[in-house]
């Protein structure tokens, strides 16, 4: 699966996020190596760098400024599914890796 030059928004989110339906991500990718810049809502400005796997599952590392001016930073693990239209969803598990590290589930979708 190749996520290169996709973008996607939060569809549900846990309630401890800093995204929100107003948060977009641009994924860039080459070879395995996956790159995203994200923005809106909460969110100032924020990178994603993580490795897809064969099956399109992805290990990822974030971090972002939000409107309160604190970085924040942690783990993702996506993985996908095709939706009946050929978008991608992307069922998300991730933990805060500063803060109260705490963790949630987020789904995001492709939007064309």
């Amino acid at each position: 699966m190749n996520y290169h030059n996709r973008t996607f928004r939060i569809v549900n989110n846990s309630d401890n996020s800093d995204t929100s339906s107003e948060t977009t991500f641009h994924y860039k990718q080459e070879g395995n190596i996956l790159t995203s810049s994200y923005s809106g809502g909460n969110i100032v400005s924020g990178h994603l760098l993580g490795i897809v796997d064969e099956n399109g599952n992805i290990n990822m590392r974030y971090h972002h400024v939000n409107k309160d001016g604190e970085i924040m930073t942690g783990l993702c693990r996506s993985t996908p599914e095709i939706l009946q239209d050929g978008r991608i969803r992307l069922h998300e598990e991730w933990r805060w890796t500063n803060g109260d590290q705490s963790s949630g589930k987020s789904t995001i979708e492709e939007i064309v």
